[in-house]
């Protein structure tokens, strides 16, 4: 099961794999501002609205994450015409 993962992500397309790779380094960085917030509420505390912010990015980075491995796979499944 695992190397079959591994290797459907070392046989994708090289398009597919870049607009995935960028995908994903957009999403850490929507999490590192996530996680700059959320300290920033837990140093001072001073409003919870930051605290909503903080965790809206936080659970919006993820699921950003995971659209973009789902959807880069299918669709390197429909090139392939696997699918």
């Amino acid at each position: 099961m695992l190397k079959n993962l591994i290797n459907t992500f070392k046989e994708l397309d090289k398009l597919t794999f870049k607009i995935m790779k960028y995908g994903l380094k957009f999403c850490f960085a929507i999490c590192i501002l996530s996680a700059i917030i959320l300290g920033t509420y837990n140093l001072f505390g001073l409003s919870p609205f930051l605290y909503y912010i903080g965790i809206s990015l936080l659970r919006i980075s993820i699921i950003f994450s995971i659209e973009f491995i789902i959807c880069g796979l299918v669709v390197d499944g429909i090139k392939k015409q696997a699918i």
